[in-house]
C-alpha cells in the first residue's frame, strides 16, 4: 500500500555531462586569462610609464635660473 518516494531509474537515463568540473575549470581559467589581458591593456593605455625627465645639471640650472623678463627692481 505504501509507495516508495525514491524512484529507481537507470543511470543512463540522466543526461548530465560526465565531467562538469573540468568544463567549469576551463571556463574559469578562460575568464581569468581574459581579465588579466584586459587589465594589462588598460595599464598599458592609461598607466604606461612616462618618459623620464632630464635631470642633468644643465637642465636643472636652466629651470632654476631667473627669467629674463624679470622687472627691474625699483629702489626708493
Amino acid at each position: 500500500m505504501s509507495r516508495s518516494a525514491v524512484s529507481h531509474t537507470p543511470p543512463e537515463s540522466f543526461s548530465a555531462p560526465r565531467r562538469p568540473l573540468r568544463r567549469l575549470t576551463l571556463e574559469l581559467f578562460g575568464i581569468i586569462a581574459l581579465k588579466i589581458a584586459a587589465l594589462t591593456l588598460i595599464w598599458w593605455v592609461v598607466f604606461a610609464p612616462q618618459p623620464k625627465p632630464d635631470v642633468s645639471p644643465d637642465a636643472i640650472a636652466q629651470r632654476l635660473a631667473p627669467t629674463a623678463h624679470a622687472p627691474p627692481e625699483v629702489q626708493p
